[in-house]
């Protein structure tokens, strides 16, 4: 194996830290994992970063040893490396590098106020999320930290810049820290200014050009691992300095690149913690807040619908049913429990049978909630049965995508040629997708790889840098990579179809029972 004719994916994402490492034909050599899961600390969800570090070490030594078991090769070195993470969110440090306050990730939805003044002074949907959101947010609580505020990033930008030393992200993860000028693939300078005006009344001594990081486009190199960034990643000295990294990315980017949908017209869904779907527009979008418009990691608009609450509240519901396994002595591998239950889900009637369920761990910005309550419900007929239960599970995690996907396709006229999904929602083949085709109501495609998007896509962004054919757009190259690739594609039938709408239209009339649970639990 030629090392040089390798590169490395690696991701931190809400539930693992994941790495790929990738030969010169983009097929995946060995992974590596690390897993962890955020905290809720004085009402902000958030992820220590000593944590985030040691995962991070762990991931990679999992992947060496991965490799050396199964090549015989000590990984020394690769051709590129490539970092992405959970999107956005707010991670302040001051000059010396010292972290100001708490990570505070993309789940808070503790910036309501900002989201809106920031909103309506720019004529564009900032969500709760986006750093700007939290760092405005902060400005109106007056926090003490903001004069201290020197240098404002990412997760993925974060190791990043330990391991090049460089403040940098891609213009697909810059575009959910602040709005981006898609022709000019950089911050929209009118927004800037606007901004500018608050951060100069306020008097911080900062224009906030000066403390987000510069932005770059897919191909672009962006530094190179240091000696110190060699050590953090690999503390027994073995990885060698000098290796070249691509931008860093946030994970709706990579998403989009592991399903080959950064063409106009085509479009992923990612099903994980949250769950969201990102469309490539070919026209301007009015504006809806429950619509984020970012880009493509080569700058090109994508709308975007985000829901904070995807496969969670599901998890902990198979947790429940792990525990009763091993309580009758017939316990079941974890994996092969998620496909059974997962199977039985298509045998449930088409509208889950009167049942309805509300995954909601945490608030929801497209149904304007600040908190949220799990809820299970069921009408007093209603066929309490285990494939009516886990289709109404499944169901739930897509019920707030469709009615942000309304928006999209019966008001805007945003047109679908191809839709993927990935994530761990999608590993149970045939389930996940023919749901979310019955959500959507078009054919959903999934690629061997949607088990493992995250990675797998960043480490194919570190190769367009290194491989690309001089200005070759990423969208020509990423057709060259996925033309043999192993992929099925189903399409829901109209039972099906008609089956979700009914319990759609159930769940978004029973909102009030959610918004009830919020108030009173």
């Amino acid at each position: 194996m030629d090392l040089k004719q390798t590169v490395l994916g690696l991701e931190i994402g809400s539930t693992r830290i994941k790495a790929v490492l990738m030969d010169r034909l983009h097929k995946p050599l060995a992974s590596g994992g690390y897993s962890w899961q955020s905290s809720l600390l004085g009402g902000v969800w958030t992820y220590a970063l000593d944590e985030m570090r040691k995962g991070v070490q762990q991931c990679y030594a999992e992947l060496a040893q991965n490799v050396q078991k199964t090549y015989g090769i000590t990984l020394t070195t690769v051709g590129a490396i490539g970092i992405s993470g959970m999107m956005h969110g707010y991670l302040p440090f001051d000059a010396s590098g010292e972290q100001l306050t708490e990570f505070r990730t993309w789940r808070n939805t503790m910036t309501a106020e900002a989201a809106e003044k920031l909103t309506e002074l720019f004529g564009f949907n900032i969500p709760q999320r986006w750093s700007v959101a939290h760092l405005y947010q902060a400005m109106l609580r007056g926090e003490g930290h903001l004069p201290h505020l020197h240098r404002l990033t990412t997760a993925a930008g974060y190791i990043h810049g330990l391991l090049t030393g460089t403040h940098v992200v891609g213009v697909g993860e810059a575009s959910g820290m602040f709005p981006i000028d898609s022709e000019k693939v950089d911050y929209d300078e009118t927004m800037v200014e606007k901004f500018d005006a608050l951060v100069q009344n306020a008097g911080y001594g900062w224009r906030i050009r000066e403390v987000l990081p510069k932005v770059l486009t897919a191909g672009q190199p962006a530094g190179v691992l240091t000696e110190a960034g060699a050590r953090l990643l690999d503390p027994s000295g073995t990885l060698q300095a000098g290796i070249p990294f691509c931008p860093p990315e946030g994970d709706a980017g990579t998403g989009m690149v592991a399903t080959n949908a950064v063409r106009v017209h085509t479009g992923n869904v990612s099903a994980g913690t949250s769950i969201f779907a990102m469309l490539v527009a070919d026209h301007p979008l009015g504006m809806y807040r429950q619509i984020s418009m970012v880009t493509t990691p080569a700058g090109r608009p994508v709308a975007m619908v985000h829901c904070s609450n995807g496969c969670a509240d599901l998890d902990a519901w198979v947790g429940l049913f792990d525990e009763f396994s091993h309580m009758i002595g017939a316990p079941c591998e974890k994996g092969e429990l998620y496909g059974k239950l997962f199977q039985i889900a298509l045998g449930g009637e088409r509208d889950c049978g009167g049942l309805l369920s509300f995954n909601y761990l945490a608030g929801e910005m497209v149904t304007a909630l600040d908190a949220g309550r799990p809820v299970f419900a069921r009408l007093p007929d209603a066929k309490l049965t285990l494939a009516n239960f886990m289709r109404t599970q499944l169901s739930a995690a897509l019920a707030t995508l469709r009615l942000g996907m309304d928006i999209l396709t019966q008001k805007e006229a945003v047109r679908i040629n191809k839709l993927c999904g990935h994530g761990g929602f999608f590993k149970t083949p045939g389930v996940g997708q023919r749901l979310l085709s019955a959500a959507v109501n078009a054919p959903v495609t999934v690629m061997q790889s949607a088990g493992e998007g995250g990675p797998y896509g960043m480490a194919l962004l570190a190769a367009y840098m290194l491989w690309k054919k001089d200005a070759e757009p990423l969208e020509d190259y990423l057709d060259g990579v996925f033309a043999d690739a192993a992929a099925t594609t189903v399409m829901a039938d109209s039972e099906d179809v008609a089956g979700f709408n009914v319990f759609a239209e159930r769940f978004e009339k029973a909102l009030a029972v959610e918004r009830a649970a919020v108030e009173t639990m």
